[in-house]
């Protein structure tokens, strides 16, 4: 069983940066490739970026890559998703998920899941 919880989000104006962190319960996080997700008003969730149980693989969504990167410690049992360069259009609850046994970037292969965060990125 894995529990998570995410912090960090907030308002920032376009072109500013924010760092969402994950925090994860349970021995078995290691275990897990780590994904965040997000949903727009309106719009299906969708992935943005996933990291496998090490650290050294990563994959994003196209929308994000180049200004966001994920990053784990699995010392702490956490997983971090930097934000740069933020648009309106990454506004958004971003969620933490957890379960899949490699990066995937599809829901359904994530069994854990935390009750979301909101991004807004003001124009």
């Amino acid at each position: 069983q894995v529990q998570l919880v995410e912090s960090g989000g907030g308002l920032v104006q376009a072109g500013g940066s924010l760092r969402l962190s994950c925090a994860a319960s349970g021995r078995t996080f290691r275990n897990y490739a780590m994904g965040w997700f997000r949903q727009a008003p309106g719009k299906e969730r969708e992935f943005v970026a996933a990291i496998n149980w090490s650290g050294g693989d990563t994959y994003y969504a196209d929308s994000v890559k180049g200004r966001f990167t994920i990053s784990r410690d699995n010392a702490k049992n956490t997983v971090d998703l930097q934000m740069n360069s933020l648009k309106p259009e990454d506004t958004a609850v971003y969620y933490c998920a957890a379960g899949a046994l490699r990066i995937r970037t599809t829901e359904r292969k994530y069994t854990y899941w935390g009750q979301g965060i909101q991004v807004t990125v003001s124009s």
